[in-house]
Order: structure tokens, then sequence, then C-alpha cells
């Protein structure tokens, strides 16, 4: 943990709530992201997020200084995730199906590039549906948001060996759902 992260941990410990926002800016938009991959909805990722947010804020006080914050705050949203995922399903309400709703391409993306990214990401998110729960956090982890095995170990709470195994196995039922339902995916790939 960086020393002026170190000391926003502190300030925030000591009673100055606003020293929060600059502790965890850097991991907001990353960690929406993250959510939005596993949830697959933009109004339940920024809803992932903020109860992850509030979360941190509550038991920060748990927090251990040695460890990595980035690796603590991704793993409060990985389990705010699943909590939500959870409770929308002994609702009875369907969990991140239908297609992926992409905002238009952000900055100066023509019409054509924004329908481009629109059309493969969501091929790609249709590819994560044949993932398990766990698979999907460690493929998310490791290839989306490029954490080490290690830093995936601890935020799933397993091993590295555990997040090996998953990741393989998720980037295999990927490639072959590729194969089957995105062929035009693999152009150039043997």
């Amino acid at each position: 943990m960086s020393d002026q992260e170190k000391d926003l941990v502190e300030r925030v410990l000591s009673g100055d709530t606003a020293a929060f926002e600059p502790l965890i800016a850097p991991y907001r938009k990353p960690l929406l992201g993250l959510a939005y991959r596993m949830a697959r909805n933009s109004e339940d990722a920024r809803e992932i997020t903020q109860d992850a947010f509030l979360r941190a804020f509550k038991y920060l006080r748990n927090f251990d200084a040695d460890k990595s914050f980035k690796n603590w705050i991704y793993k409060i949203v990985i389990h705010a995730a699943r909590n939500f995922q959870n409770k929308k399903a002994k609702e009875g309400r369907v969990v991140a199906s239908g297609p992926v709703k992409e905002a238009a391409a952000r900055g100066s993306l023509g019409p054509e590039r924004g329908l481009e990214r629109r059309e493969l990401r969501s091929r790609l998110m249709d590819c994560l549906n044949v993932l398990t729960p766990r698979e999907k956090e460690v493929f998310l982890l490791r290839d989306i948001e490029d954490l080490s095995i290690r830093e995936s170990a601890r935020i799933l709470g397993c091993s590295a060996i555990s997040v090996r195994v998953h990741l393989s196995a998720a980037r295999g039922k990927i490639r072959e759902r590729i194969k089957i339902r995105h062929p035009e995916l693999m152009e150039g790939k043997k």
C-alpha cells in the first residue's frame, strides 16, 4: 500500500470522512467495469459498486494496512456482486440475461466504430454465459482486469493453483463457445 493510501486510511479512521473519496477514486472506474462485467447491466453495476464502497467505508477499520488496499477493495466488489446476484436469484428475477446494454462509444469514435465495439462486446459477453461463477470471477480478474494469479487468489480467497485451474477451464470454455457461436472471431487462428 502506498504512503498516500496509508495516510488517507488513517485520516478516514480519524474521522475525516472526506478523505474516503480520494482513497477510492483511482479504483472507481475499474471496479465499476468489473461489476458491469459480472452483472452485465449498468444499473446493477452501479448498485454493486455503491454497496461495495459503503461496505469498504464501514469496515475500513478492519483493513490491514500491511496488505494491498487494491486487493481488499476488489474482494469487496466481488462479494458485493455475488450477494447482489444471489439476492436477485432469490427474488426470482433473471440474473445477467439478455443482450448486453452498452452505452454508445465514448469520445471521438464514430457511430460505425461504436457499433463494432458493441457487437464485439456483446459476442464476448455471450461467451461468459458458459462459465461457472468462480470461472467467471477468475477470468475477469486475470484476463480483463489484468491482475496477477497471486492477486486474484487473494481477492477470491483461494489458492493460486485454484485460480490457474479455473482460468484454464474458463479459457477453454470461452474458446469452444467462440468456435461454435462466433467463428468469425477465430479468423486467422487455428
